[in-house]
């Protein structure tokens, strides 16, 4: 069980608290096209801004690789962030981030004022953790909030080596949903667990299908990876996906389901194409049965039935990756199927990054889901059983 102290179990007033948070958002030409990351990170400013503490906001934005790129500055995130909390977000335009206008502004804080520090790759130690910078962004504080899961993958200087020189140093809102879900439901779930896999490679979820064949009642797999264990079995897969290289490690999994009593789902009929293209020809192949020059493009019409059924009865369920190529409407038809039945459940369930969050999302489904992960890289990991450096840095309750 992960046990951080979190925003709740301190009190913040008169003090300095810098805030990690995940402003990585996409913007063209200087405009917010999509600010979900902001809404997201709102709760944890403004609890901390209630509780009268003097709130200085961090984040990284893209990959400046350690210099100032203007197109890269976190000034607009300063102004959005002005409108959604009704009050000014100073914005502290240093190069070097933590320069002359943050300690200035730092400085002259009154208890519930905000300012926000430049991108922190304008750094270039920020991604090597190196000592300098994370002495620099502690020198702001008395206090430490990390709300940002999106790196907690990763130990950088903002989110890990500043932990090493302030007394305090504990998780925001955002980042307390993710373990509560991600890390505890997976580790002390409501049984039955059911798991579901897609995406296209076996290789980048070797670890995931691994611990979580410890961990679940049912393991679905579809998507792209499901053509190697097709393969793997002596079946044909004409061009579709497959990773040689992983064909015994399908038949070592196949064999570790069987050992620990865990139904492993594979596709038993495939939507095939006989081209890469949403306008290419389109049958129904059953499983281990697609012709030369066809590919398998989404999961069949029986198979969505079956993983349908295996969520009907589920109390947790977690899923990782599109069922198919479901950025084509003639492909995405398996991935609605999933998102659907996941809808419909009334399960925990938790959707971990990446491609499913986005499909969740595009599909409709995701107020309907209990749990959709901010973090797609950091999710995996969580689901491959792994300690995050940045929630570790996080002082324990």
């Amino acid at each position: 069980m992960l046990n951080k102290k979190s925003v709740d179990d301190i009190n913040v007033k008169g003090k300095k608290v810098l805030v990690r948070c995940d402003f990585n958002v996409p913007l063209q030409e200087g405009r917010i096209t999509d600010e979900n990351r902001l809404v997201a990170a709102l709760p944890t400013i403004k609890k901390l801004i209630a509780d009268g503490g003097k709130v200085i906001l961090c984040s990284h934005l893209g990959k400046p690789k350690g210099e100032p790129k203007p197109e890269l500055s976190l000034a607009p995130v300063a102004k959005r962030l002005t409108e959604l909390l009704g009050q000014e977000v100073i914005f502290a335009a240093d190069p070097e981030v933590v320069g002359p206008n943050a300690r200035a502004a730092a400085e002259s804080m009154k208890d519930g004022d905000v300012i926000l520090l430049e991108n922190t790759r304008y750094r270039a130690e920020e991604t090597k953790n190196g000592e300098t910078f994370s002495k620099d962004l502690a020198s702001l504080c008395d206090v430490f909030v990390n709300d940002a899961f999106g790196t907690a993958h990763r130990a950088h200087c903002s989110n890990v080596g500043v932990t090493q020189f302030v007394d305090t140093a504990v998780v925001g809102y955002l980042m307390q949903k993710e373990i509560d879900f991600l890390g505890n439901a997976v580790n002390n779930p409501e049984r039955p667990f059911v798991a579901i896999l897609g995406g296209a490679k076996v290789s980048s979820k070797i670890s995931v299908i691994d611990n979580l064949l410890d961990k679940v009642d049912t393991l679905i797999i579809g998507g792209g990876m499901s053509y190697t264990f097709s393969k793997a079995m002596g079946g044909k897969i004409g061009t579709s996906l497959c990773e040689d290289d992983y064909l015994q490690y399908a038949l070592d999994m196949m064999k570790k389901a069987e050992d620990k009593g865990v139904k492993l789902l594979l596709p038993v009929d495939n939507l095939i194409g006989d081209a890469f293209s949403n306008d290419c020809n389109i049958k129904v192949a059953q499983k281990g049965e697609i012709p030369d020059g066809w590919e398998g493009m989404d999961i069949g019409p029986e198979t969505e039935k079956i993983f349908c059924d295996a969520v009907k009865d589920a109390k947790t369920v977690v899923w990782n990756g599109p069922m198919g190529c479901f950025e084509m409407p003639n492909f995405a038809h398996g991935t609605e199927a999933v998102a659907k039945a996941l809808a419909d459940t009334d399960a925990t369930t938790i959707i971990g990054g990446g491609d499913s969050a986005a499909a969740v999302n595009i599909l409709g489904y995701g107020d309907k889901m209990t749990h959709i992960s901010t973090g797609g890289g950091a999710s995996l990991e969580f689901l491959e059983g792994k300690e995050l450096p940045g929630v570790a840095a996080a002082n324990d309750k």
